[in-house]
């Protein structure tokens, strides 16, 4: 198994858990029968913005990115987050949108998490194919974009080389998503075992 590079775009105002979620899944994943951590990685994850300088997410976190969307390693796989921030891409910032859309137009797999959506639905990316979003945000998607279809009862929806998924802790479920169907259900649910992922909410 090749490493594989993942971009996971970042922007002011992103969701904390929307990035870090897949961060922490596709960094976690390891070559099977072996444990030493990072030596092993399945994939090289890395953080990309549409400049080099820090971003502040929801929240106030300041983060500095290890590339821009004019220098970056070639991706096998994208992650567009949301949170607030995606307005302002969506409105004002044309250059990430055609970021994006070069990336998926070189077969490179593009993810959404949240409103992550709506920017992948900016570029052209899910016309003609399924997705979700945000619970919030599943009736804006779906006014500003009827060339897709939005569904509210899936938390990851696959249409091969494109997956959105839902709000915020759902990006954890589609970067697991994606380790199983790359590297195996065995390989996914050690991941899962790390991070102690098994919800059971307490309301």
């Amino acid at each position: 198994m090749t490493l594989t590079n993942v971009g996971i775009l970042i922007f002011d105002g992103v969701e904390v858990l929307d990035f870090c979620g897949p961060f922490e899944v596709f960094s976690l994943a390891i070559k099977p029968g072996m444990d030493t951590y990072p030596d092993n990685a399945l994939y090289k994850v890395h953080t990309v913005a549409e400049t080099a300088d820090s971003i502040r997410t929801v929240g106030g976190m300041e983060v500095v990115p290890t590339c821009t969307i004019d220098d970056h390693p070639e991706f096998e796989i994208i992650v567009v987050p949301g949170g607030f921030g995606t307005r302002a891409i969506y409105q004002e910032r044309p250059r990430v949108i055609e970021w994006i859309a070069r990336q998926a137009a070189a077969d490179v797999l593009t993810t959404s998490v949240c409103t992550g959506a709506a920017l992948l639905a900016k570029a052209g990316v899910l016309a003609g194919k399924r997705s979700t979003t945000h619970w919030a945000s599943i009736g804006r998607l779906r006014e500003l974009h009827p060339e897709t279809t939005v569904l509210d009862d899936l938390r990851v929806v696959d249409e091969g080389k494109v997956i959105t998924s839902a709000g915020v802790s759902a990006g954890i479920d589609m970067a697991l998503h994606l380790v199983a169907r790359f590297a195996g259900v065995d390989r996914a649910r050690e991941v899962r075992r790390a991070i102690q992922y098994d919800p059971h909410p307490p309301v």
